[in-house]
């Protein structure tokens, strides 16, 4: 294979959908949009620009009417993910609104031991129900990117809106150094692979 050719997509291989949802149709899942990724040692490349395009995404979704979750990661007291600090707190700019659910979870995906399959049955979403869920959040190669994979093998159609997303650069095992914005496309292409689709924009969501 030449290196400048792609291999088919294990997506393409089993035939799904590749066709955006609708955001009336999903369910939209916030997660770790938290202070602690804006400043200091957990601080993102284009966090601030990520949390802009977030902002713009749930405006939408609540236009249309999607139900929204909000998933917070909770390290401690003391840590950077403190959430009863003001550290570990979600950002003003997407915090959650009256009737809107929180799930508190401490591993990278967002169903594992926590409320969140729970939650989303709750609104009509169940698992194996094969309905879309649109995803943003904070970090892209970390709890976006196996929240993701825990949609898909919970019978879910999840979408990342990859604007809206954000990682940092990161030691590889060899010593250099991984920039951030190459590790949020690897990432966002581990996705693409099979777990979901990605789609650059909020734009590309139909209402």
């Amino acid at each position: 294979m030449s290196t400048d050719s792609a291999s088919t997509t294990l997506r393409d291989v089993i035939g799904l959908d590749s066709t955006p949802p609708r955001l009336r149709d999903s369910a939209l899942v916030m997660i770790d949009f938290q202070n602690t990724y804006r400043t200091g040692v957990m601080a993102l490349e284009g966090a601030d620009e990520a949390l802009a395009a977030a902002a713009r995404l749930l405006e939408r979704a609540r236009a249309a009417g999607t139900p929204v979750v909000h998933v917070v990661n909770d390290g401690g007291e003391g840590s950077p993910y403190d959430i009863r600090a003001h550290i570990g707190a979600v950002c003003d700019a997407v915090a959650p609104v009256d009737g809107e659910p929180v799930v508190v979870k401490t591993f990278p995906d967002s169903f594992h031991a926590t409320e969140l399959e729970k939650t989303l049955t709750g609104l009509g979403f169940g698992p194996g129900s094969g309905r879309d869920l649109v995803l943003a959040g904070f970090m892209t190669h970390m709890c976006v990117q196996f929240t993701a994979q825990g949609a898909f093998n919970r019978g879910y159609r999840p979408t990342v809106v990859a604007e809206a997303t954000a990682t940092r650069a990161l030691a590889a095992p060899d010593g250099t150094v991984l920039p951030a914005a190459a590790l949020r496309t690897a990432a966002l292409t581990t996705v693409s692979d099979i777990f979901g689709l990605v789609v650059p924009t909020a734009d590309g969501l139909p209402a």
